[in-house]
């Protein structure tokens, strides 16, 4: 318990000296470090606001493909997925719904037939609309990572100028004095040196969550495909 107290007035002067530094440092080394910052700001955002619509994404396509694979008329399937509309699944299947309808015709009944059945006119048609579709959606749940990955690309360049500019500063002061000393430079070092640490700050988890996005975008992406197939073979075998 004694260290406690230690250990907040640590955490208390460093929080006060690296403010201090930054409110010393140079009108360039403050603009980068405002940049970092934005870029920061705007990537957690993204980050929270992603992983929930991930969860939305994920939850509802399981409990659309369970009614999917429960159902026995796609007229049912189509009244029951308004409530899942945060899942691609479900704009997949309005597309080949849709294009389902339009290609539709009767077919003359057969002898021995007591009505006319339903032939769809192409099944390639519906295979594109699917493709499309998916690709759309897809699309849809990769829209804000381009800012992640850019982030995390560019975010410790930046730093880095910020850092080599205030170590620029640092020296031309260190030049004008008549005698030098690892206490005369040091201070311009450590200002120099914090773009560099809110760059990687900002980096390093637009990297890491751009990386978990993908992972789950690509199994959303194979799940689309498995879907889009079986809604194929749903309707080659009672519309061919």
């Amino acid at each position: 318990m004694t260290g406690s107290p230690l250990l907040f007035a640590v955490a208390g002067s460093f929080d006060t000296g690296l403010l201090d530094l930054i409110y010393a440092s140079s009108l360039i080394v403050k603009i980068v470090f405002l940049i970092l910052m934005a870029f920061s700001v705007l990537s957690w955002a993204i980050i929270f606001r992603k992983l929930v619509l991930f969860r939305k994404v994920e939850g509802q396509s399981y409990d659309f493909l369970k009614i999917f694979h429960e159902s026995s008329k796609l007229s049912d399937i189509y009244k029951s997925s308004d409530a899942y509309k945060n899942s691609p699944l479900t704009g997949i299947f309005f597309a080949g719904y849709s294009e389902l309808n339009a290609q539709l015709t009767a077919k003359p009944a057969l002898p021995g037939e007591s009505a006319p059945s339903l032939q769809i006119k192409s099944i390639a048609n519906v295979e594109r609309t699917l493709r499309k579709a998916s690709a759309v959606e897809l699309t849809s749940l990769e829209k804000s990572l381009n800012w992640l990955a850019t982030t995390g690309s560019v975010t410790p360049f930046i730093g880095l100028f910020g850092t080599v500019v205030g170590i620029i500063h640092a020296f031309q002061g260190l030049g004008q004095l008549e005698t030098t000393s690892i206490q005369a430079v040091a201070p311009g070092i450590a200002e120099a040196l914090i773009t560099t640490a809110v760059g990687l700050f900002a980096a390093i988890p637009a990297v890491i969550f751009y990386n978990h996005f993908l992972s789950r975008i690509k199994h959303m992406a194979s799940l689309l495909d498995d879907f889009a197939t079986e809604f194929i073979n749903l309707v080659e075998r009672n519309f061919t």
